[in-house]
């Protein structure tokens, strides 16, 4: 859900003292005797070796070899730097390192010389490094929000030196947790524990917190630990040592341990045991979100293991390939996860790569020649050293290999990031760290809703006022009517009109910070409604879009008893709201004299049932279709099945009632590795409802509206995203009727639509599925490379129709078909099912079991453009295919005459090209002299200049074409709108100067090659790739 965008915005310090600080030598103690041959200074080039940035992601720190640096995320800027003196560096050797306390109050830096020097940041509230100045007589305007903190400039901050520490035992690698910093020794191999605050007793190490790895159990002998992070959210750390094994560990607290048994300072498990060394493990990274635990490789693969628990049950979930073998891409130095864990990014010795959750890919730097960016300098795609995700995964601050420069690259990510709404699962709504993109394509023409055309997406920045006061912004929802989108930040919230383009945020900014969002947003019509927490009270308020924001403008309030994890609107009129308290809430939304109000219908509480209400990231609910249309709402609770997306598990909760009659819930995994789900009866709105007045009518939009939404055949499919393709189940309640015990494998063997982009919305009334993909683009005017997006589809029509044909249910594909054949494209569909199908059944015999071409042939039959379907899917298949496919097929002669009959003479043209093919068809043929004559009686000349081109490539002698000439009676063949040809002799021979006018779309090539009549578009099964040749 993570894609670069533009170009990165590039840093560096300047005017970074280079002389070491006479201050440090004091403190430090590192002022000696005056020695005549003490070594020359250490060089510094200005290469930054070291990136690390405080949990907040507000501050980061660079090192260099004799610096140190603190910067201040937004905007970025340096605040402080620090450089060492001679003394200090001969002394204790050179920066290698870097390690920030997560509040960042102290900073460690390790040195070449097995040194941890650790320097106190602390801010002086009362200083300002940078502050803007105007020009006298032409006063700034504060604007009715008065100053922000960007005018007020950038808080002073302090480093001031701390302690030294030296670590006998060689320093192999070093992690920073909030108490301590875990240390892997070299000589010998050992983990030591160092306190960043002397305890009671003045000291910061002791022995009980120092462990030699030949004690420790369940680590291979003889090894040593080369690389470790560590994760606070999953209280889990992963090692990696020698011999390509990784760890996970948690240490031991008191609270954990088991008093009868010996004292233990760390619980591991391994679960990385490679085969050979090209599995060796190099790099490690955690995501708490999903439980993931991903391992890079030296082969350059990465394996993504699930963490189920803390007891050592961590099995492989999926692996991901590069795209190049490891000689292209070098080996993995870098591996990170986005602060919400939607991306995986990848660096790499040659360049990088993103990934989704579950192994979609997404930008990368090896789509493009890399010589360009040697010869520019563009370190940032020719290899990663270092880098950090910025706050909240809007930016990627990169560091290149031997590199001054900082590289802050700006990342799209998907509205659904921040809140699983059914207006963002609806509509395709990208953020960045400045503003949003909205696609508007979806209310237009078929044809022009995936042309990708640049002017489709609405570009809006956030308001400026807002987002200096409460920046980052976290979470955005637009309606599923498209008209307005809400956003919400640190604190408060503001919403715009698309169709105005204005923004209205809070007046007064003392409301505005009163309470902040948490659980979410969703829209009904015109009133925003939001889960909010303020002063330890919990609300689910309405806002309307039409009333200024304050305090009044709360058109309606519910109290809530506990924090909301999550809301989601539900059909037509209801709202479902879960609670920490693992509690679901059912309201439905009424109307009143002053505007709408929530009115609470029922509750089920999930107790024992869902273990953590944390982890729930969506909710969703099945009503029977009776009680939908004409049931008690209070009842709902009684009778509904739930959805819940739980990490990456889709579970449905089914109730049913004990022998005495109390309601209970059979709980089952419908699917694995989940990244979104989309249960269409919640978006009706979306798909059946007609465009809005001020935009063309679609005609499949006004399909969907003239037919009643209830009876469309899959308005009840469910689609599931696992990483890799979308899955779908064309009606939820096969899913329902299913077994409890039976497992997700077998829930109703859900339909495969594979695609090679990542897909954001389903377009249920135009059979397309929608997404995205990211392009590195490098152009001649432009000396820089630079990503742009590009809007993807593909249909999905072919991959429902064929399920169904091979289930044996002709009458469910027709019954699909009847409400799609509207569709500029439904012929485009059809040749897609035949051209998959037949690409598979190539090499089967015609008597063979299990072939579905012969139910798929029948069922084309019965469409119109029957002839035209059969005769571009040979036109885009291998002549070896053909007669798998004229097997099923009437003999093409008659085929060729149904087409005559019908007047499609480019199609009767078609299969002359399969008769000949065939040997079925003469020098002089009949057939080929009728479809001459037709065309000239036509005035096809386009035809003719093909037909007769063909009749070249037969007999090069010309005598054939001057037979057929004269049998059809071109009286003037050399008029300008006629068949100009020349260069044929009263002999029969081709003339040396042969000259046909008229397109060379037609036939070329020696006799024997079968070629086509019309376009020659090549074979493709998105549906961008036949638009783009009707053009």
């Amino acid at each position: 859900m993570y894609w670069p965008y533009g170009v990165p915005r590039i840093y560096a310090p300047s005017n970074i003292p280079k002389q070491g600080l006479e201050l440090e030598s004091v403190i430090e103690g590192a002022a000696t005797e005056v020695n005549s041959n003490v070594s020359p200074p250490v060089h510094d080039d200005g290469t930054i070796v070291g990136l690390r940035a405080s949990r907040s992601g507000h501050v980061f720190a660079t090192i260099t070899k004799t610096s140190l640096t603190v910067w201040q995320s937004r905007p970025t800027a340096v605040l402080a730097s620090y450089s060492r003196s001679p003394e200090s560096l001969e002394k204790y050797g050179t920066n290698i390192s870097l390690l920030l306390k997560p509040d960042c109050s102290i900073i460690a830096v390790q040195t070449s010389e097995s040194y941890l020097i650790t320097f106190n940041v602390s801010a002086d509230v009362d200083s300002r490094v940078y502050r803007q100045e105007f020009e006298e007589g032409r006063p700034h305007r504060h604007g009715r929000h008065g100053s922000t903190a960007e005018e007020d400039g950038m808080v002073e901050v302090i480093i001031r030196f701390r302690v030294i520490i030296k670590i006998d035992a060689g320093i192999r690698k070093v992690v920073a947790l909030d108490d301590e910093l875990v240390v892997a020794t070299t000589n010998p191999p050992a983990i030591q524990c160092i306190r960043w605050n002397p305890n009671h007793q003045g000291t910061q190490a002791s022995a009980e917190v120092s462990l030699k790895l030949s004690r420790i159990p369940w680590i291979s002998k003889d090894t040593v630990v080369v690389d470790m992070v560590h994760d606070k959210a999953m209280n889990l750390a992963i090692w990696i040592t020698n011999d390509g094994k990784a760890y996970a560990v948690q240490r031991v607290l008191p609270s954990m341990e088991d008093q009868k048994g010996p004292k233990r300072l760390f619980r591991g498990y391994c679960f990385h045991n490679p085969k050979d060394d090209t599995e060796y493990a190099t790099k490690a990274a955690v995501n708490a979100r999903f439980s993931l635990l991903a391992i890079g490789c030296a082969n350059g693969s990465i394996q993504v293991y699930t963490a189920k628990d803390y007891v050592g049950s961590i099995p492989l979930s999926h692996s991901l390939q590069t795209s190049g073998s490891t000689w292209k891409t070098g080996g993995i130095t870098l591996l990170t996860y986005s602060p919400d864990g939607y991306c995986l990014f990848a660096g790499f010795n040659e360049g990088w790569m993103t990934w989704s959750t579950y192994g979609k890919i997404g930008g990368s730097s090896f789509t493009q020649d890399a010589s360009p960016s040697d010869e520019n300098e563009e370190l940032w795609l020719r290899g990663i050293r270092d880098g950090i995700w910025m706050t909240n995964g809007s930016q990627l601050l990169l560091l290149g290999k031997n590199d001054e420069r900082l590289w802050l690259l700006e990342f799209l990510h998907s509205a659904m990031t921040g809140c699983l709404s059914s207006g963002n699962l609806s509509r395709t709504m990208l953020q960045s760290s400045s503003g949003l993109m909205i696609y508007r394509g979806y209310d237009l023409p078929d044809l022009t809703t995936i042309s990708g055309e640049s002017s489709l997406w609405h570009h809006a920045q956030y308001p400026t006022s807002y987002l200096n006061r409460q920046w980052p912004i976290r979470t955005t929802v637009i309606s599923p009517d498209g008209r307005y989108v809400a956003i919400a930040g640190r604190r408060g919230l503001a919403h715009y009109s698309i169709h105005s383009g204005r923004w209205k945020t809070f007046d007064d900014p003392f409301v505005e910070n009163s309470f902040a969002v948490r659980g979410g947003m969703c829209w009904y019509q015109h009133v925003l409604i939001a889960a909010t927490e303020s002063d330890q009270c919990y609300e689910v308020r309405l806002y309307s879009r039409e009333l200024h924001l304050d305090d009044s403008s709360i058109t309606y309030s519910e109290i809530l008893p506990a924090p909301a994890v999550t809301i989601a609107s539900s059909g037509e009129d209801s709202l479902l709201v879960y609670t920490y308290e693992n509690i679901l809430y059912h309201y439905v939304i009424a109307p009143t004299a002053g505007g709408i109000c929530l009115v609470q219908v029922g509750q089920i509480a999930f107790h024992g049932i869902i273990r953590s209400p944390t982890r729930v990231r969506s909710v969703s609910w099945i009503l029977p279709d009776n009680q939908l249309r004409d049931g008690d709402p209070s009842q709902d609770v009684s009778v509904a099945s739930s959805l819940f997306l739980v990490d990456a598990k889709l579970v449905l909760l089914r109730p049913s009632r004990t022998d005495s009659g109390a309601l209970k819930y059979d709980m089952r995994v419908v699917a694995q590795n989940v990244e979104y789900f989309v249960l269409m009866r919640d978006q009706l709105s979306f798909n059946f409802l007609a465009a809005n007045g001020e935009n063309p009518d679609s005609p499949a939009t006004e399909l969907g509206l003239n037919n009643y939404r209830y009876n469309h055949p899959i308005r009840d499919s469910l689609w599931v995203f696992d990483g890799q393709d979308l899955r779908m189940w064309t009606d939820i309640q096969d899913v329902l009727r299913l077994n409890p015990e039976q497992a997700p494998v077998d829930a109703s063997s859900p339909i495969q639509v594979p695609v090679d982009f990542y897909p954001l919305s389903i377009m249920l009334n135009k059979g397309i599925v929608l997404g995205i993909e990211p392009e590195l683009v490098r152009r001649r005017d432009f000396k820089f490379p630079y990503f742009r997006i590009s809007i993807r589809s593909h249909l999905f029509l072919p991959n429902v129709l064929r399920h169904h044909l091979s289930q044996g249910d002709a009458s469910a594909a027709l019954h699909l078909s009847h409400y799609y054949e509207q569709l500029s494209y439904f012929p485009h569909a059809l040749e897609i099912l035949l051209h998959d199908v037949l690409d598979e059944e190539v090499d089967r015999s015609p008597s063979s079991e299990g072939s579905t071409l012969p139910s798929i042939i029948s069922f084309l039959s019965t469409f119109p453009q029957y002839l035209d379907v059969v005769v571009q899917c040979t036109r885009k298949t291998e002549v070896r295919s053909w007669r798998t496919l004229f097997a099923y097929l009437p003999p093409p002669q008659e085929l060729f005459e149904q087409s005559l009959q019908r007047g499609s003479l480019k199609t009767a043209g078609g299969y002359l090209i399969v008769l000949h093919t065939f040997e079925e068809l003469g020098s002089s043929s009949q057939q080929l002299i009728k479809l001459l004559r037709r065309a000239k009686k036509a005035g096809d000349w386009d035809l003719c200049k093909e037909l007769a081109r063909f009749l070249i490539a037969l007999d090069e002698t010309g005598s054939t074409l001057r037979e057929a000439l004269d049998a059809v009676d071109f009286s003037d063949s050399s008029s300008e709108d006629g068949l100009g040809i020349s260069g044929v002799s009263r002999n029969g021979r081709l003339g040396s100067d042969l000259t046909i006018t008229g397109p060379m779309s037609g036939l070329s090539g020696s006799s024997g090659s079968p070629q086509s009549f019309g376009s020659s578009e090549n074979a493709g099964t998105s549906a961008e790739d036949y638009f783009s040749s009707m053009d």
